[in-house]
């Protein structure tokens, strides 16, 4: 890993892929639907275009987030092994605390990550997935929030351990 390039640190957030509605199961276990498996793989494609391939991905654990990396990573690579640059393989850590996270909690989660670190991905959920992006950029915040699939890239200036701000420089919402 590297310190971003040309010591660039890049965060990327990204809103799961559109799940099934509620049915019998927990919430964490609501699968991701047809459409929403064909838009995480768009995402990943995005990403790859865009060479915002992630040294560390942080997902929450729910099945739904855990289905959008597995199609992200397929799109950006054909390969959910693969990412990061040069193809490396990015340290992917399913994180409990982001299931229903307040934005300070997922903050916490970026602020652990390896200073080295130069790309970040977090795919989380609403409400907390949005107040983030808010509360690092907020004079550039989306009132609506983030929808299913929408990914907003921040640059943070500062070192992940200490991040408070970080500007959003591009939002894009992933259709397959």
């Amino acid at each position: 890993m590297t310190d971003g390039r040309n010591g660039q640190r890049t965060l990327v957030l990204l809103r799961h892929a559109k799940a099934e509605q509620s049915r019998e199961g927990s919430d964490a276990e609501r699968p991701l639907t047809a459409r929403g498996h064909a838009d995480a793989a768009a995402a990943g494609a995005w990403l790859a275009r865009h060479e915002l391939l992630p040294d560390v991905v942080l997902c929450s654990p729910a099945r739904r987030t855990r289905q959008t990396w597995h199609g992200v990573a397929m799109g950006m690579t054909g390969s959910p092994a693969e990412g990061g640059p040069a193809g490396s393989k990015p340290a992917v850590r399913y994180e409990p605390t982001a299931y229903e996270a307040h934005p300070d909690e997922l903050l916490e989660l970026i602020r652990a990550v390896d200073p080295a670190a130069g790309t970040v991905l977090l795919i989380a959920h609403n409400p907390g997935i949005s107040l983030l992006s808010a509360l690092l950029a907020p004079d550039q915040a989306d009132p609506d929030g983030l929808r299913t699939t929408d990914i907003v890239v921040h640059r943070p200036v500062a070192a992940w351990p200490t991040l408070t701000h970080a500007p959003l420089t591009t939002r894009h919402t992933a259709r397959g």
